[in-house]
């Protein structure tokens, strides 16, 4: 779901950015400096994806 908020087409937190955002501020320079954390979001998801486990380690503390 935060991919979806951040990343295009929909991309509604950068629509709300973009209106409050000085008039010379576009849509493209939002969307790429939000590539970063893009980034950060892909990268985390695959190392779940790896690594099952780091997801998996608190729920299992916490239930013992």
């Amino acid at each position: 779901l935060q991919m979806s908020f951040l990343s295009p087409p929909m991309a509604p937190s950068a629509f709300y950015l973009k209106g409050v955002a000085p008039p010379g501020v576009s849509l493209g320079q939002i969307f790429l400096g939000s590539m970063p954390f893009l980034g950060l979001v892909v990268v985390a998801m695959a190392m779940l994806y790896i690594w099952p486990q780091i997801g998996l380690w608190l729920p299992g503390v916490l239930y013992k």
